[in-house]
């Protein structure tokens, strides 16, 4: 399966549109690079590589990023424990403000979740 349809699911289509929208070359470069490449190769799996992106992204404050790698991560097999212990883990390293928003985020999606469903 594509790596990008395996994090992004239902949302492909609007996620690669606003990449493209926002830029038709950086979208290639993350393509190629970041999915094609770095995320698909092997060594650690998919669920592996989305929660450490979490920690990341709740260091660099990219909540719309974090947003999406968060339901990645609960698409590839992380369960909502192992998330908020990657969000409280975090907190040791880039401080409790930003894990408390990754914690608030992660909330209302699985709000969503339920409400969806």
């Amino acid at each position: 399966m594509n790596t990008r349809k395996a994090i992004w699911g239902k949302n492909f289509e609007a996620i690669e549109r606003s990449l493209k929208e926002a830029d038709p070359d950086l979208f290639r470069y993350i393509q190629e690079f970041a999915y094609d490449e770095v995320l698909s190769r092997p060594g650690l799996d998919l669920k592996t590589r989305e929660l450490l992106a979490i920690t990341s992204l709740i260091a660099l404050g990219s909540p719309k990023e974090l947003g999406t790698h968060i339901e990645g991560a609960l698409r590839n097999g992380a369960s909502e424990q192992e998330v908020r212990e990657t969000i409280i883990q975090s907190a040791l390293f880039v401080g409790f403000p930003l894990a408390l928003g990754a914690m608030k985020m992660l909330q209302n999606l699985l709000r969503k979740r339920e409400s969806s469903s």
